[in-house]
């Protein structure tokens, strides 16, 4: 279970995220909640999927996507922003 109360986070499909991918954008992120490009060609996902071996399965794996990209290693999450409020649900 992760600090936010997030369980599975990683092995089962990869998750699409809402960031566009920008090869370069980590060496010139926010230290604190990076949200990538404002612009892209294509869209990150991350997590790793059944399909692949345990080093891709952590959520700090990100991969680009083209956003017209479907198949049965990915997903998506149903997430809601906790705003301010970064306890864990129950």
């Amino acid at each position: 279970r992760s600090p936010v109360g997030a369980f599975d986070m990683a092995g089962n499909v990869w998750e699409w995220v809402a960031d566009w991918f920008g090869p370069d954008y980590y060496a010139n992120s926010p230290d604190s909640n990076p949200i990538g490009p404002d612009t892209g060609e294509v869209k990150v996902v991350r997590g790793g999927s059944w399909f692949d071996t345990a080093n891709f399965t952590a959520v700090a794996v990100r991969f680009p996507a083209p956003p017209t990209e479907s198949g049965d290693s990915i997903g998506f999450r149903c997430a809601r922003d906790l705003g301010s409020d970064r306890s864990p649900p129950g």
